[in-house]
């Protein structure tokens, strides 16, 4: 399953689910977290099971409460009989977090359901970056910039013109490279101004660029931008065959030349990388 863009949608909010199901986004996270006042969540469980039936869950993952919640215990006997495709875990703290909540799921008799773990919201979940290598169900890691400065006491994640301050420029990286080392897939986080195209084209370019493979969304216009932008275009594809060819041809080389350019292992590496996205 390709893990292009992830739209975000209010779980208590059933009026949305649908249009958001036909905006084109490789997933859809039903939340009932952030999104839901305690007093409604509840209701929203009725809701995100009654649309799970109703569609199926192939794209539909969840966001659940945090494991320490009371709340999350309530998420998964609300939901898990619908059978989502996944579960996102807010506030992880590490790879021990993420197999407590496959613990959970198991205990429910749900063999199947994957795990997308929030990775920088808590002050100690920076630190556990580097655990989640072996988690048990972890489809991938992403991160966040409003939880992490509110939990520290920063009055803002972001400069004036919408970068990252260097804390959250750290946390963004260490969310990169903690994916990678435990070899799922790193999602960028949200881009807020949803008016902004060319900003979020910018800001999902950036993403792609660094070794992100998925952005999160939160409104529907926002989808086609970020399929986009994270889909190789016809060049790339082009360039990638020509290097998998070339080595190909010449298979026990370390480096070659192509266009009158120096290629060796890693542009291999790369390459394969480009055409597998591509379904190539």
């Amino acid at each position: 399953m390709k893990l292009r863009s992830l739209l975000f949608v209010p779980g208590d909010r059933p009026d949305r689910m649908q249009k958001a199901f036909a905006a084109g986004a490789d997933a859809l996270i039903l939340d009932l977290e952030d999104a839901v006042a305690l007093e409604r969540k509840a209701e929203a469980r009725r809701h995100v099971a009654d649309f799970l039936r109703a569609v199926g869950g192939n794209q539909i993952w969840v966001r659940v409460n945090p494991l320490d919640s009371g709340e999350n215990q309530r998420d998964l006997d609300g939901v898990l009989a619908a059978h989502p495709h996944g579960l996102v875990l807010p506030k992880a703290e590490g790879g021990r977090d993420v197999d407590e909540l496959a613990r959970r799921l198991t205990e429910r008799g749900n063999a199947t359901a994957q795990i997308l773990a929030i990775a920088t919201e808590t002050p100690a979940a920076i630190f556990g970056l580097g655990s989640y290598g072996g988690a048990k169900r972890l489809a991938g890691l992403t991160w966040g910039a409003e939880d992490l400065p509110a939990a520290i006491g920063a009055a803002t994640s972001r400069e004036e013109d919408g970068s990252f301050t260097a804390p959250y420029e750290i946390a963004r990286s260490l969310c990169l490279f903690g994916a990678a080392a435990a070899g799922v897939a790193p999602i960028e986080t949200v881009y807020p101004n949803f008016k902004d195209v060319d900003g979020l084209a910018t800001y999902a370019a950036r993403a792609r660029r660094d070794g992100f493979t998925g952005m999160m969304a939160i409104h529907p216009a926002q989808v086609a931008v970020i399929n986009e932008a994270f889909s190789p275009s016809e060049t790339e594809i082009a360039h990638a065959r020509a290097v998998v060819a070339a080595f190909d041809a010449q298979p026990g080389a370390g480096a070659l030349s192509l266009d009158g350019k120096m290629i060796d292992r890693p542009h291999l590496v790369q390459a394969r990388r480009i055409l597998d996205s591509a379904g190539r």
